[in-house]
């Protein structure tokens, strides 16, 4: 999604991709303590260092850990997101991601699959539990937040930016405000310009998950790379969290399910 229009911004690399965050008023002061937000977060909960808090908790499998709340969050919207979309946005999908090969941040491509594909996921509240500072992973799982994360970042950060602000983190974005003169804030959306007020919007698509012949969207009813006859799919929401659920679940669900899963739940799409 382009975001059209010069207004004050920074732009950014974190959680492996590009950031982009805009302001107007009192928002644009604060777009640097933004993007250090967002580094920041990356680095808590990235996979690919032994040392953060993701990795540290997905090291406990098997017990009780001590969780900070940001994660804590994370991880209850983890199972929002999984009975929401019917089972198919399943964050606990981290063997599977690591038996393609995904071991290391995108830009740096595939390396030597670690494990063997582990089937069909078991159902998310049977692998994860969480409770008020603890959380619990069963045995031999793991947790990777993915596009979670970046959505739920996108909406925490137009609330830190002020009353008149856009964040998009690696094309999830998150909107507050009418915008730089009052109409919304500008974005592409199926091929044209609109304008995002309060809301979110995001972009699942074949093509920008894998590589090569590999997506790296894993779908957890095979436990291997999915399968979809869609090519992209554009979802506006309530919130950034929310359109990357729903994009995702329409990419899974392919043509003939997803327009109808889509009127239940987005406030707009396009496939």
């Amino acid at each position: 999604m382009v975001i059209e229009g010069t207004v004050p911004s920074v732009s950014f690399e974190a959680l492996g991709t590009t950031c982009r965050l805009l302001g107007v008023g009192g928002a644009a002061a604060r777009l640097a303590g933004g993007a250090e937000w967002v580094v920041e977060m990356g680095r808590r909960l990235t996979r690919f260092d032994a040392g953060s808090e993701l990795s540290r908790f997905n090291a406990s499998a098997g017990g009780w850990a001590d969780v900070g709340p940001d994660l804590a969050t994370l991880l209850r919207e983890a199972l929002w997101a999984w009975e929401v979309s019917g089972g198919l946005v399943h964050a606990g999908c981290l063997r599977s991601m690591r038996a393609i090969g995904y071991t290391r941040p995108l830009r740096e491509g595939l390396t030597v699959a670690l494990e063997a594909a582990p089937g069909a996921l078991p159902p998310l509240p049977e692998v994860l539990e969480v409770r008020p500072g603890r959380a619990r992973l069963a045995a031999g799982t793991g947790i990777d937040l993915g596009g979670l994360a970046k959505g739920w970042m996108a909406d925490r950060l137009v609330e830190r930016l002020g009353d008149n602000a856009l964040a998009d983190v690696g094309g999830d974005l998150a909107a507050r405000g009418r915008g730089p003169i009052g109409e919304g804030w500008p974005i592409g959306f199926g091929g044209e310009s609109i304008a995002l007020h309060d809301g979110g919007a995001a972009m699942s698509g074949a093509w920008r998950s894998r590589w090569g012949r590999v997506p790296h969207l894993i779908d957890p009813r095979t436990g291997r790379p999915a399968e979809t006859d869609l090519a992209e799919v554009e979802v506006l929401a309530r919130t950034g969290l929310e359109a990357e659920v729903l994009a995702k679940t329409a990419l899974l669900l392919g043509s003939k399910a997803a327009p109808e899963f889509l009127a239940a739940h987005a406030v707009g799409w396009a496939i």
